[in-house]
């Protein structure tokens, strides 16, 4: 088996995590994973989106993660198990993935409440037609 390529703290760059944390897929999993103190499965996130995401994908947004620097992946058997590397990326960058976790939850929260406005006008509408 391939050993895992994780670069070294020192290696990390801004852009590099950027450009992990653009994809909503994998940002998504990143913030999940930071907001938990064990770690996860990949298997975990296959329904992180609103459509099931297939295997090779999530292995793939996983493979970036990790090349970036924001994960650590180990193999435990057949499976694999990502851990957040915050606090060696916050003693690089300090504040830099609060930042980013905390503005993608109000995106998150903002989205859940324009969906509920959306849902709440179309019912109005059909009980006024009727």
């Amino acid at each position: 088996m391939r050993p895992l390529f994780h670069p070294s703290v020192q290696d990390v760059t801004v852009e590099a995590i950027l450009h992990a944390l653009s994809d909503p897929v994998r940002v998504a999993i990143y913030a999940d994973i930071v907001g938990q103190e064990c770690s996860h499965n990949c298997l975990a996130f296959s329904n992180i989106s609103e459509k099931p995401i297939p295997k090779s994908t999530l292995s793939q947004h996983f493979k970036i993660l990790r090349e970036a620097g924001l994960i650590r992946g180990e193999r435990q058997g057949v499976e694999m198990h990502n851990t957040s590397r915050c606090a060696e990326i916050d003693k690089r960058f300090p504040g830099l993935i609060g930042a980013i976790v905390t503005a993608h939850n109000i995106q998150l929260a903002d989205g859940v409440r324009q969906t509920k406005a959306i849902r709440r006008k179309s019912s109005q509408r059909i009980v006024r037609s009727k």
